[in-house]
């Protein structure tokens, strides 16, 4: 394996603080962009049904709700159901709302300005890292296209525009930390890129895979080249095990200590990073274990077969599906319309124009690797970037969401292209090296592949199309709510794609949410919706409901109403409102329905 990639590992102090006047740059940039439409987003979600219940998070946990209290009170059945989120995001942007609030003396200004800080800061934050994963990789060529490039995947995958503070965003920076801090080498570096890799496991499940390949890229390192790997096997190992352990300490109550969650950080993953973490570490640390390829070999293996046995003996149930268990109507008309959680091949037979968005560059920045690697030999920083590229690229053939990561992470070996055309076109000048330098640019940018998919599948997506963008009238923005939150708090029941906008811009409850936690809310929700408009009646009042609101504009309204023709939902969607119904207001976008007393 060679040990650099062909240019020397740059990054002193000057260009460190280049880099962060470059991240300074995209954070303004990104401002700019949504100033430029007034911050629609603040008042529009566009579906984006996490960052609205994130943001009722926070407002729960400024109110006074404990740090160790996940319920989400005001969605479900009475009583609520258990978040499986961690407040280790809900912390910062509390923070910058009530700091916001007390320097502006307005609550609502100061929720504004967290709203469009946070994800612009993290958009900043994955720019620089980007730029200096390029750089320390392959050279100071690469960091102006890594700048421009990387600038250009960020923003083009939708995670950090105004309003978007669900974890997703913060999950993807921690990645690319993960990346720089591999490629970098050093004791200090591999255990910053650890304590990332524990951070986002913490924050959520979904990026699993990247830290078992991050673990596993800085195992194989040291396996295949020993002492020059020693400090980051022994950096990453420690830098994980100790933040997964305080991460356990400062999110999971004493009182859920010995007990395991799968969808959520507790016992199950905490033991199994402190003890991979400690491992790798020991392992590294200490010579004898390590003196030679096959006490490497031999160690490894033994560490991973410890590791292995714990997960199976004491774990056993987080090896199953994660959504195995969930109830047959709510995978099929829930979950199973969730464009985030769609393999492959189903967005390839529903919207084709979606695969050059979302997998293009991936693919591209993969044979950009693979050539490399034909050319000059397997390279080090190749391998820890091409494996957390691959990593994604397959996370999201299982579900398009893991393209928002492998759209990033293309970013750093794609200005490591360009940054090689440029110099041979500098050095060699002709016409087909500029063409090449041209081609290189162009097939870079995730938008020309967004708009070669919208021109050749029509209709498709735009250039800035998200995994979260609905259609005008799906009842995504706050002024759709307004006479909904006029009316005396009360139970609503509406199709779960509306549960966390009625939450974030009402004061009422939801009974439906688009959450697997909230199986009997949404059981509840679904028995009524889809049930005669007369039997509905009983179920109603049974849960306490007192408005029901329809969208007629709403993808999963549609869907409801055509899985029962004759249900409710499809009545009051047709305009047939039942005895037991009034009509309380509402608009033609959200159409609200009071139940009539007894």
């Amino acid at each position: 394996m060679t040990e650099t990639a062909s240019k020397p590992l740059s990054g002193g102090q000057g260009t460190l603080r280049v880099d962060l006047a470059v991240a300074l740059a995209v954070v303004l940039f990104g401002i700019l962009l949504a100033a430029s439409d007034g911050f629609a987003r603040l008042s529009d979600a566009q579906g984006d049904n996490d960052s609205l219940l994130r943001l009722v998070q926070v407002r729960d946990l400024l109110a006074g709700q404990g740090w160790f209290d996940p319920m989400q009170y005001r969605m479900g059945l009475e009583g609520g159901f258990p978040m499986h989120w961690s407040r280790l995001v809900d912390a910062p942007i509390a923070a910058i709302v009530r700091l916001a609030s007390a320097l502006t003396g307005s609550a609502p200004l100061g929720e504004a300005v967290a709203l469009v800080l946070w994800p612009s800061l993290l958009l900043g934050a994955g720019a620089f890292l980007i730029v200096r994963t390029a750089r320390i990789a392959y050279g100071p060529e690469a960091a102006f296209p890594a700048a421009i490039v990387g600038a250009m995947a960020l923003v083009s995958i939708g995670v950090f525009q105004p309003g978007a503070i669900d974890h997703h965003n913060i999950q993807l920076v921690l990645t690319l930390g993960v990346a720089l801090g591999l490629v970098a080498g050093g004791f200090a570096s591999a255990a910053a890129a650890g304590a990332c890799a524990a951070l986002t496991l913490a924050i959520g499940m979904e990026t699993l895979p990247y830290v078992a390949v991050g673990g596993a890229v800085a195992a194989g390192l040291f396996l295949v080249r020993g002492e020059a790997e020693r400090s980051v096997a022994a950096g990453f190992g420690l830098g994980f095990a100790i933040v997964a352990a305080a991460a356990f300490l400062v999110t999971v109550p004493p009182s859920r200590w010995g007990l395991p969650a799968c969808d959520a950080y507790s016992l199950a993953q905490g033991s199994v990073a402190v003890l991979a973490g400690l491992g790798l570490a020991a392992i590294a640390a200490l010579r004898p274990l390590s003196a030679s390829l096959g006490r490497r070999l031999a160690a490894l293996a033994l560490l991973g077969a410890v590791v292995g046995a714990l997960v199976v003996l004491a774990f056993p149930q987080c090896l199953a599906d994660p959504y195995a268990s969930l109830d047959p109507r709510l995978k099929r008309l829930w979950l199973d319309g969730v464009t985030e959680a769609q393999p492959l091949f189903q967005i390839a037979a529903s919207d084709p124009a979606m695969l050059l968005t979302w997998y293009a560059t991936p693919l591209v920045a993969m044979l950009v690797l693979v050539l490399s690697a034909l050319r000059h030999g397997i390279r080090r920083v190749d391998t820890i970037v091409g494996a957390l590229l691959v990593a994604a690229v397959l996370v999201s053939a299982w579900q398009v969401r893991g393209a928002l990561f492998s759209v990033a992470l293309a970013a750093i070996p794609l200005s490591g292209w360009i940054a090689s055309r440029r110099e041979r076109a500098t050095g060699a000048p002709s016409g087909t090296a500029t063409l090449a330098l041209a081609a290189a640019w162009i097939l870079s940018f995730n938008a020309v592949w967004s708009t070669a998919g919208s021109r050749i599948f029509a209709p498709a997506a735009t250039p800035e199309a998200t995994l979260a963008a609905a259609p005008p009238g799906a009842c995504y923005r706050s002024e759709d709510y307004v006479a909904l939150a006029a009316l005396a708090p009360t139970t609503v029941v509406s199709v779960s794609n509306l549960g966390s906008a009625i939450l974030a811009w009402t004061p009422h409850r939801a009974l439906a949410g688009s959450y697997h936690r909230n199986v009997a809310g949404n059981l509840a929700a679904l028995d009524m919706l889809l049930a005669d408009p007369q039997a509905a009646e009983a179920l109603a009042r049974n849960a306490k409901v007192g408005v029901v609101a329809v969208c007629p504009g709403n993808s999963e309204t549609t869907l409801l109403a055509a899985a029962a023709p004759d249900g409710l939902l499809s009545a009051l969607n047709a305009g047939r409102v039942p005895a037991w119904l009034e009509p309380a207001g509402g608009d033609q976008a959200l159409r609200l329905y009071r139940v009539r007393p007894d």
